[in-house]
Formats: C-alpha cells, structure tokens, sequence
C-alpha cells in the first residue's frame, strides 16, 4: 500500500510539473514514468500475500470479514483487501496452582465444590485448535482473543458445573478418568459452536483439602496394615501344617520300622556285623553277652 501512495504522489506531481513552466517541467516525463512504475510494482505486491504454514488468512475489506479463507503459501488478491493471520495449530492452555507453570502467572487452578460441600483444586490442561472453515466466523464474531473469550471461560464454568455430581474422594481416585470423559464432552459442544475444536483435555493434578487427604492416608495405612497381618497369619498357617506333616511322617516312619523288627531279624543282622568283622585285617575283640544283648567290640590296639 505504501508503494502504491508513493507511486501516486510521483505521478501527480510530474503531472503537475508537465502542466506548469518551472525548472522541474524538463523532468516531468522521467517522474510521471517513475510513479508509473513505482504504483505497478505497488499494486503488483499487494496483489500477493504469504501466509506461513500453520495458519490461515482471515480477509477483510474496508472492515468487513469475507467468509472465505487463505490457505498456508503465496496468495493472489485485491490490493485492497487486509488479510489477519489465523494460528490454526494445536495450542496448549494450561490452568495450574503452580507458578507461571500454567497460561496465567500466579494460582490459576480450577477450585470447585464437590457434592459433599468440599473444596477440591484442579489443575487441567485443553488441547484444543481453530477450525480452518471456521476461522472467518471466529474473527468477526469474537476476535483473535478467543483464548480469553472462549477457551478460558467455558473450560472454567463447565468443571465447576460437573464437579457437584461427584464426592472429593471419588473424584481424586475412582471417578477421575468418569469425571474427566464428562467435561470433555460439555466443553467440546461449547467448543464446536464456537468454531473450535477440543482435542484432548488433560486433569492434571486434584488437590483435597488436607483433612480429608490426611483421612485418606490413615486408612490407606490401615489397609496396609491389615492385608500385612493376614500374609503373617496365613504364614503361621502354612508353617504349623508343615510341621504337622513332618511329625505324621516320623511317627509313620518309627511305626512301620517298629512292625517290621523282629528278635530273629536283629539276630540276623548282628551275625551279618559279626562276619564282616572277622574278615576284617584288624583285630577285634567281641564280648557276647550272656542273655542276648548287643555284642561289644573292643579293639586292643
């Protein structure tokens, strides 16, 4: 646009100069023909607009937003049209307790009220983009600021809105991923009228207030506990039987030996011990006792 004011100012003013007798008259063709040339190359780059990859061209004419959009690359238009770059990638708008973690500096968490009337912090991140079709809509209807406009409040209300159908409890442990599947599911319709599209929702931290925090880990510890000492029960269950079946196994075992020895047979045996003995290169002294008992063996070395 600036090119093509200069090029209409050098045309003028050789206009001006060929018309009047001044020193400047003998020039007057060399700047007519220069703002010519000059108001060319101007309309001739105006008429061509780049939009970098990753977003889309939002046309506008003398105020009013064209309902059809410029893709990623080299673009031909009327001069006259200004055209408003449109990111249309994955953004990432994160709410957190933490410091200048989240999109806003300081605690931005979410703080809701459960349906036990208690207060629960969540810290959440939205994926969300603008929709390429959408993005003329978007700008007329709400501005490049949609981020403030849209994305941050209805993400706020609908949490605080879905938050009353569930206890702290179950909201920090079994009801999450429920929870979770059901503002992504408010927040996408709000999303979609709106000319954006939700791609994932991310709870990333539920804080409970302390007290109930502190219940939760007692009686996780009381758990702990329990499970603990039926293991230690159930050991002493399994030892006892054991032991159990070992003293069966040796009153079996002295039972059956007993029924099986006989006089005869430990008569038998010590004549067996007795032959091996005096085969023996050793030299033994046995001493039978009178009665039967068990010889003894006696070695004079």
């Amino acid at each position: 646009m600036f090119l093509i004011i200069l090029g209409l100012i050098a045309f003028a003013l050789g206009t001006a100069a060929l018309r009047s007798e001044s020193p400047f008259t003998r020039f007057a063709n060399s700047i007519r023909t220069t703002g010519i040339v000059i108001l060319a190359i101007g309309v001739l780059t105006s008429c061509i607009r780049q939009v970098d990859a990753g977003y889309v061209g939002v046309k506008s004419l003398f105020g009013k937003v064209q309902n059809e959009s410029l893709p990623g690359g080299l673009n031909f238009i009327n001069p006259l049209v200004s055209v408003t770059p449109i990111d249309i990638r994955t953004q990432n708008y994160t709410m957190s307790g933490v410091h200048d973690e989240g999109a806003k500096s300081g605690d931005d968490a979410i703080k809701v009220l459960t349906s036990d009337g208690l207060e629960v912090t969540i810290d959440l991140s939205v994926l969300y983009r603008v929709n390429p079709t959408e993005a003329p809509r978007l700008l007329k209807e709400i501005g490049v600021d949609f981020e403030d406009k849209i994305v941050r409040p209805i993400t706020r209300t609908r949490i605080r809105d879905n938050s009353v159908y569930y206890e702290a409890v179950a909201l920090y442990s079994t009801k999450r991923d429920e929870f979770q599947s059901r503002i992504f599911k408010t927040i996408e319709t709000d999303f979609k009228s709106r000319g954006l599209i939700l791609e994932n929702l991310l709870v990333r931290n539920i804080t409970l207030p302390a007290s109930v925090k502190s219940t939760i880990e007692q009686k996780i510890n009381a758990e702990q506990e329990a499970q603990k000492m039926q293991f230690v029960l159930q050991k002493e269950k399994q030892e006892a039987e054991r032991k159990r079946v070992e003293a069966q196994g040796i009153s079996d075992y002295q039972r059956i030996i007993s029924e099986s020895l006989s006089d005869r047979q430990l008569q038998y045996e010590q004549i067996k011990a007795m032959k091996e003995l005096a085969g023996s290169a050793n030299s033994k002294i046995i001493v039978m006792p009178s009665k039967g008992g068990a010889p003894i063996i006696l070695d004079p070395k």
